[in-house]
């Protein structure tokens, strides 16, 4: 599987739009994904497979660390490797950049993310009781990276 990962662009994101919600879910709205490709802070991965947009990864740098704010992949596409692509892309990205600590929030209910976060070394480093729709619970997890 050749799974080609470039940075996202305005471009990338018009040409999805129409499918952000049907093949993509939990995703935030278009305004507020557009907004995240203008900040100069924000960093975001497209991922395609033979020309088909099949998910897509970014961050948010602060001094030198960076908050994953989401990696996603097409409902049609998962439990192939993709996530596992697009995290090790970031992980790569965020080095480059001099980043020293990745942080991110992920759904305690969402056990294929926590393990492929595992997977990647990161770890539990905190918890936000009730986060997700006033039920589910935030485990915050860390990559140290220097």
């Amino acid at each position: 599987m050749n799974i080609e990962m470039t940075e996202m662009t305005l471009s990338d994101l018009n040409s999805i739009k129409s499918i952000l919600n049907s093949d993509f879910d939990d995703f935030w709205n278009y305004n507020i994904f557009k907004s995240e490709l203008e900040n100069e802070n924000s960093k975001y991965i497209i991922a395609k497979l033979d020309n088909i947009v099949v998910g897509f990864a970014g961050f948010t740098i602060l001094y030198d660390e960076a908050d994953i704010t989401n990696i996603v992949v097409n409902k049609n596409y998962r439990h192939i490797g993709i996530g596992s692509a697009m995290l090790k892309e970031l992980i790569t990205l965020a080095t480059s950049l001099n980043i020293s600590v990745l942080n991110l929030e992920v759904n305690s209910s969402n056990l294929f993310a926590i393990d492929l976060y595992k997977n990647f070394s990161f770890y539990q480093c905190g918890l936000r009781k009730k986060y997700y729709n006033n039920s589910d619970d935030a485990i915050l997890m860390k990559l140290i990276i220097k």
